[in-house]
């Protein structure tokens, strides 16, 4: 990887809130704060946002932070035509102490040059990415809401924007993080989701994008999710590709099922995404003592156990909810109740825990948690 100055300076000193200073213009138009109150996920943005170009021969560069604003691009330009980018997704949260935290950054930064790979997209050194991530938060820290619940999202992504149409790897890409104050993904909170198990469309497949953090996953996904929410259903359990036998992920989340006394997880084999907060809940589990397994799991075993009166639990666990637990899950017309419909004890000390973490009120003992500065 080409690796230029970035028309930055490193600092001698050890990283307090970055190791790299990225040079900053304010808006001279600032944006009035909304309610925290009511909060709606992903529909207001701050007043900044951070930049970086990378070209062929030169690298990437001329990092900077910049006033919240519309793009200008080219009709031509790659991202319009061959759908050549990839997304993140994390927040920063600010404790009772008025510290502003963010969780396990470093491996955001670890899964985009993952889908960078994939995707003929040039990797980012990952200090930089999480450098970035500071820095951004940092200017625009008075934005994060403190009410219980919500969060400051961020959202970094690159595209490729070179205009030409053709297919072959872009030449030039555009890195950008945005943020958005955010109240729960569900307005729900932590109130159980109805879940319809799709049988028909397909998300990903081995060897397609499964593993990869880009939009065409989600795009591919809609009709189905449509199709779910028209039955009264919040989200939807996708199957695997191939056989529409074994079950995957959650809408845009991981799923976790507890059936006896075993926590079960799908296995990363590349049809699903390597979650953070998935990472973070076989630890914590494990950690508690409890049996964590990540394994293929049938839905025909799933529905078995219900009928056995095995089938504990079930939740996804995701950036943007957190923990998520489910209380029906609905396969070819049969319903499925789950845990009476109320959240069980797994998926609540999940959710206590991590978001303890990320909110401060849980101290952190791993080294998950990087403080902004």
């Amino acid at each position: 990887m080409i690796f230029e100055p970035f028309g930055i300076k490193k600092r001698k000193t050890e990283r307090e809130e970055s190791r790299m200073n990225f040079p900053v213009t304010k808006t001279t138009s600032p944006k009035a704060k909304p309610d925290p109150n009511n909060l709606k996920f992903g529909t207001v943005f701050t007043d900044h946002m951070f930049i970086m170009e990378y070209a062929e021969g030169k690298g990437w560069h001329d990092g900077r932070i910049v006033p919240y604003g519309p793009l200008q691009m080219d009709p031509a330009t790659v991202v319009f035509h061959y759908a050549q980018e990839m997304f993140e997704g994390l927040k920063a949260y600010k404790t009772k102490e008025g510290k502003v935290q963010l969780f396990r950054p470093e491996m955001n930064a670890r899964r985009t040059n993952k889908t960078n790979e994939r995707l003929c997209i040039p990797t980012i050194d990952e200090d930089v990415f999480v450098d970035a991530v500071c820095q951004i938060v940092k200017t625009d820290a008075d934005w994060i809401p403190e009410k219980e619940g919500t969060s400051l999202y961020i959202r970094p992504f690159i595209i490729a924007d070179e205009p030409f149409i053709g297919v072959r790897p872009s030449r030039h890409y555009k890195f950008m993080i945005i943020l958005s104050p955010v109240g729960p993904y569900y307005a729900g909170g932590l109130a159980p989701t109805k879940i319809f198990v799709e049988d028909k469309y397909v998300r990903a497949a081995l060897g397609g994008t499964g593993e990869a953090k880009c939009g065409g996953n989600y795009a591919a996904g809609l009709k189905a999710q449509e199709e779910a929410a028209a039955r009264g259903y919040e989200q939807i359990l996708w199957l695997d590709g191939m056989e529409r036998k074994y079950v995957e992920e959650i809408g845009t989340s991981n799923a976790f099922f507890i059936i006896d006394d075993e926590v079960i997880t799908p296995p990363l084999e590349g049809t699903i995404l390597p979650g953070i907060t998935r990472a973070s809940v076989i630890e914590i589990l494990k950690d508690k003592g409890h049996k964590v397994s990540e394994k293929k799991l049938t839905i025909d075993e799933v529905t078995a156990a219900h009928k056995k009166g095995t089938f504990r639990e079930m939740f996804a666990a995701g950036t943007a909810a957190v923990i998520s637990p489910v209380g029906e899950l609905c396969y070819k017309e049969e319903k499925m109740v789950i845990n009476g419909g109320g959240i069980g004890p797994v998926a609540r000390y999940a959710y206590d825990t991590i978001y303890g973490i990320q909110t401060g009120t849980v101290k952190d003992k791993k080294g998950w948690i990087t403080e902004v500065k």
